[in-house]
């Protein structure tokens, strides 16, 4: 018998079903792509922690920073933004000598500057949720068919660029239009689950059903 050939960015998992091939099946990133990745969020506390984590995740793999995830909870008061606005230099301080997170003072730094400015967006917007949603991008600002090599040679967009340099001009920092763009395919603001992986399709009923902020 002939073996039937898995399209480029796709990969059968342990149940024989196919998905998306960057969780490589291992078994908290398989977690993470069926659970978590590409489901619309509205909750300013995951919208907040995703955005600062993309940040520390500059340099390295996803997948180091979601086996950190945990401590970096506990070391950022579970992504509070008022409770992370308050951090002082002990708290820095702290977080440098965290072996459970990434020790990049200049991260730290930035997260807490990003709390900050956080608050100046809640009482702007109410909600980070209304800030990030009013940037969705519209249908034909998408792709027609959304493949590995689409996702492969776009890893910027024009309007992760626009909301990146919305946040830059708000004194957001680690907020490039890389980092922004994979913040919104994690959030859901679009659906990246390439065409023939199982999420693909009930992401895009939850999207139908969602109610927009």
């Amino acid at each position: 018998m002939t073996e039937i050939e898995t399209p480029k960015g796709l990969i059968a998992g342990p149940d024989g079903r196919t998905r998306c091939a960057w969780h490589g099946n291992l078994p908290d990133y398989l977690r993470y792509h069926d659970e978590e990745w590409g489901r619309p969020v509205t909750d300013d506390i995951r919208l907040f922690e995703k955005i600062c984590l993309e940040g520390f995740q500059s340099g390295l793999s996803w997948l180091t920073i979601l086996r950190k995830r945990q401590s970096f909870r506990a070391a950022f008061a579970g992504f509070d933004i008022d409770a992370v606005a308050d951090f002082g230099e002990e708290d820095i301080a702290r977080c440098v000598a965290d072996a459970g997170i990434v020790r990049h003072r200049g991260k730290i730094v930035s997260t807490i500057n990003n709390a900050r400015r956080a608050q100046d967006m809640r009482a702007e917007f109410g909600t980070l949720a209304r800030y990030f949603w009013r940037f969705e991008p519209a249908l034909h600002e998408r792709p027609s068919s959304v493949t590995h090599a689409e996702i492969a040679a776009n890893p910027t967009t024009p309007v992760s660029v626009r909301i990146s340099k919305d946040l830059k001009k708000r004194g957001w920092t680690f907020v490039g239009p890389t980092t922004v763009y994979a913040f919104m395919q994690a959030m859901g603001l679009v659906n990246d689950h390439i065409e023939g992986c199982i999420c693909r399709q009930p992401i895009e009923e939850l999207r139908a059903s969602f109610v927009r902020p």
